[in-house]
């Protein structure tokens, strides 16, 4: 049955860029629209984003979304399973290349947060401190677009995000729309380096690059959150798979300066520096070395990524005229509650029982039980795993994936786009069929979690259990019990990256 829904739908190319063309469209109505100004009041169509004009615009949008789904099912399907193309990694990135060109145009979708990048670079670049100060402070057109819930809130993103914001409304002034073409054009920079540094990862690892590449850089929740999203996770996550590409072309300084770059943006880029220390310690003291040659390569190690990162981000602090104060802030926002984070989801579902007993009982009194049982799990599990994975360098990168989703699932706020840190690399080491299931089916889930306002459907139970099976029965139909060779998909054909612009089958 879903063989013969798939037999009639156009090719993947043409679903996928039909859909996000839709996407594009529907954005501008059905988007995280504007207060005040932008587009469709620019047009005299503002009825597109109310009423049934509004409702139109969502249609179009969530067609578009389903049918990118649908193309990148149908392009996985072709690529990695089938390996019907004779240059697999080159299709997965011509379909990517061409999906990707009609998001260009499009308006924020599924989140607000571009909004308050460009409210915080105008508080640097009006001289006030968005580390200690809201919002609200500054009136004025970014004010306008930014989040009630957000106006009072400082911001946990560190002194390169504040300086790449204030180079931003330096450079458009109060221009809203201008500035959204300008994080747009940041955000597209980041995609393509992870686009670029992913099928190396695989490839220096001896894995799939053509697995790599369709998980973990067409994946729809890396086009529709970064790109349709403009979130600052597309910089940190291009510089950090920056970083791990030099790292394991041997290349350590520079890749621990990237990845110190990146944690100047976020402080999630630095779960990936104690793995680093593991993959230079085994370059230059290997299994066979001696126990004392091995414990000084560590230390040395150790002590040099420490150094480097505290420069590289100390230095950019000094230059952008920022402060330290990001590192009080970095847990400013949990008063997001949606059931990705672990805290909450085990708030949710022990609540109900204490209540049969107290009724009354409030909802904040468990939600701030289950944060700091949360944190203290996260702070233990990120040293096991840190420990468990030291072996070598694709132990290494499996180590950082594991890490981050021991980060996300236990840490007070989970949003869809944190779960680029994983996407990006859960591709590039050598996966079992099981595990690239999980992370098919998480996606397509993740993809429909949010509307295009920016409002998630998690408490919505039929839309939940209903994207829920649809994403299980496309991935069972994406990898068929009947094809034994997929053990672990895409391995045995290594596709090599030799150059940036030369791909070739090994």
């Amino acid at each position: 049955m879903v063989d013969e829904f798939f037999a009639r739908l156009p090719r993947p190319l043409w679903l996928g860029l039909t859909g996000t063309i839709l996407i594009s469209l529907g954005s501008f109505g059905a988007g995280a629209t504007r207060n005040r100004g932008g587009a469709l009041e620019a047009l005299n169509l503002e009825f597109l984003a109310w009423g049934h004009g509004g409702g139109l615009s969502s249609t179009v949008l969530w067609v578009g979304i389903v049918l990118l789904l649908l193309g990148w099912v149908g392009l996985g399907r072709d690529t990695v399973v089938d390996r019907a193309p004779a240059d697999p990694l080159r299709s997965v990135l011509r379909h990517t290349l061409v999906w990707l060109i009609p998001l260009l145009a499009a308006a924020p979708i599924l989140s607000r947060d571009v909004y308050s990048y460009l409210m915080q670079g105008a508080m640097t670049r009006d001289g006030f401190d968005a580390y200690s100060e809201g919002a609200a402070v500054n009136p004025g057109p970014f004010l306008l677009e930014v989040s009630h819930d957000w106006r009072n809130t400082t911001t946990p993103y560190g002194p390169l995000h504040l300086w790449l914001g204030e180079g931003v409304t330096t450079l458009v002034g109060d221009n809203v729309a201008t500035g959204i073409i300008a994080y747009k054009v940041v955000s597209v920079l980041g995609y393509l380096a992870i686009a670029w540094a992913v099928p190396r990862i695989a490839e220096r690892l001896g894995r799939d690059p053509v697995l790599a590449t369709w998980l973990g850089v067409t994946n729809p929740v890396m086009m529709l959150h970064l790109v349709g999203g403009m979130h600052n996770e597309s910089i940190m996550v291009g510089l950090v798979c920056l970083g791990l590409v030099a790292c394991l072309d041997r290349r350590f300084i520079l890749g621990t300066v990237l990845i110190a770059v990146a944690v100047a943006l976020k402080a999630t880029a630095a779960i990936a520096l104690p793995f680093v220390v593991w993959m230079a310690m085994n370059h230059y003291a290997g299994k066979a070395a001696p126990l004392g040659r091995r414990v000084l390569a560590f230390l040395v190690s150790g002590v040099v990524g420490v150094a480097l990162t505290l420069g590289t981000v100390g230095l950019i602090t000094w230059v952008s005229g920022s402060s330290w104060g990001w590192l009080a802030e970095i847990s400013g926002n949990s008063k997001v509650i949606n059931p990705l984070a672990g805290p909450t989801l085990a708030t949710e579902t022990v609540l109900p029982f204490i209540q049969l007993f107290v009724p009354d009982f409030d909802y904040n009194v468990v939600l701030g039980l289950t944060r700091t049982i949360g944190s203290v799990l996260m702070l233990a599990g990120l040293v096991v795993t840190w420990w468990l994975f030291r072996q070598d360098d694709r132990r290494a990168i499996q180590g950082i994936v594991v890490a981050y989703m021991v980060a996300f699932v236990f840490n007070s706020v989970t949003l869809p786009w944190y779960y680029a840190s994983v996407i990006a690399l859960v591709g590039t080491f050598h996966t079992n069929r099981t595990l690239t299931q999980w992370a098919t089916g998480a996606s397509l889930f993740l993809a429909m979690a949010f509307a295009g306002s920016g409002n998630h459907q998690l408490y919505n139970t039929n839309w939940v259990i209903g994207t829920a099976a649809a994403a299980w029965v496309f991935t069972a139909w994406l990898f068929p019990l009947r094809n034994p060779g997929i053990v672990s998909p895409g391995v045995g054909q290594p596709t090599k990256v030799t150059a940036p612009s030369t791909v070739r089958d090994e």
